[in-house]
């Protein structure tokens, strides 16, 4: 039974092929495949059940359905020396395509060129900030190599990826290296990670953001739900203060209380803190909720009459409660609480029925 292989070549570029021989093969060992109208020689990177998980995770997996081309053979080690030989005209032939492009004015940048095991193609990587018309151009170059030209279009993630070099961090390009695909990377989640918003500090060799902060970026917003937001107050044993700053790689957290006094105080104790503190802040809520509910000018449902439903000032359905006199022995305060309350317009209603208006509501407001 044909088993799934994944073959590397130049430049990072993979592709997965089937392997019906009867000896499994083996990583990094170099084997002929079959390619477009001929053959090309790369190396096994991946057998059995990691090629078969990174087919159906990888961008170019094939998914579910199998690949159409095979494993034809081992490579010898004369064919292994024929493919030395041949990488080592891989950058004349890129030099060569510069001169042509220069020639026939293309803004175009030739990155890197890769022949054919076999040579019956060439294929030639460029860039370019738009779109570019190389018909003339291919004819040129199949006439000054006498095979077949494919020219194709990357970005510079791509470029990075396919040219390696070493980050500012000492390693290998994630790209290049172990990354298996290139997500797109925003400014967002720079700003998730607290970073530094200057391009110069947070973007690659290619120039686009790093690749590292997409894949770090799930472990931040993790990491931060389990601390306290920045700018929040807490009720600690201190006091209240404020929820300074946050550091996840220490498990801190800086308060800072109303006088200026800032501290540090590792998660674990500040949680600790918060669980003491708890009960009181529970009752202080529970009290500041029936202080809501229990409004002063808030009228009870037993008090309002069910026949006192009026339009006053065009709000239909109003309720109006029943004035209710105020005691012959109450004092000023007491007679302004028990004073009839007025809906509508400032100033109360005017021109009432059965009487004349008054001084003060025949004035404009």
């Amino acid at each position: 039974m044909a088993s799934l292989v994944e073959v590397a070549f130049k430049g990072n570029r993979k592709e997965f092929f089937l392997w019906d021989g009867d000896e499994p093969l083996r990583a990094a060992a170099p084997v002929i495949v079959e390619a477009d109208r001929g053959e090309d020689l790369g190396r096994v990177h991946a057998v059995g059940d990691l090629a078969e998980r990174r087919c159906t995770g990888c961008s170019h997996g094939c998914g579910s359905a199998p690949p159409a081309r095979r494993v034809l053979r081992r490579a010898s080690p004369e064919e292994e020396r024929r493919a030395a030989e041949l990488r080592t005209q891989d950058e004349e032939a890129r030099r060569r395509a510069m001169e042509r492009v220069k020639a026939h004015g293309l803004v175009m940048k030739v990155s890197d060129a890769e022949w054919q095991w076999d040579r019956k193609k060439l294929t030639l990587y460029f860039t370019a900030e738009r779109r570019v018309d190389f018909r003339a151009l291919v004819r040129d170059l199949a006439s000054a190599f006498r095979t077949r030209i494919e020219l194709k279009q990357i970005g510079v993630r791509d470029e990075a990826k396919r040219l390696s070099g070493i980050g500012r961090c000492g390693r290998e390009y994630c790209s290049a290296s172990w990354l298996p695909e290139l997500r797109p990377v925003n400014l967002q989640v720079a700003k998730d990670q607290r970073l530094s918003l200057n391009p110069s500090q947070i973007s690659g060799a290619c120039g686009r953001l790093m690749c590292c902060l997409r894949y770090e970026h799930e472990f931040y917003v993790q990491s931060r739900k389990r601390f306290p937001k920045e700018g929040r107050t807490l009720i600690t044993s201190v006091g209240e203060e404020m929820v300074v700053l946050n550091d996840i790689f220490r498990d801190c957290v800086t308060l800072r209380t109303a006088e200026g006094e800032t501290r540090i105080v590792p998660l674990a104790d500040l949680k600790r803190e918060l669980e003491r503190r708890r009960p009181f802040g529970a009752e202080r809520a529970v009290e500041d909720t029936a202080a809501d509910e229990e409004a002063p000018d808030a009228p009870d449902a037993d008090d309002v009459a069910e026949d006192t439903i009026l339009e006053v000032d065009d709000v239909p359905h109003a309720r109006v409660v029943p004035d209710e006199p105020a005691p012959e022995h109450a004092t000023g305060e007491t007679r302004r609480r028990h004073a009839p309350r007025r809906r509508g317009r400032r100033g109360g209603r005017r021109h009432r029925s059965g009487g004349e208006p008054t001084d003060d509501s025949s004035r404009e407001s």
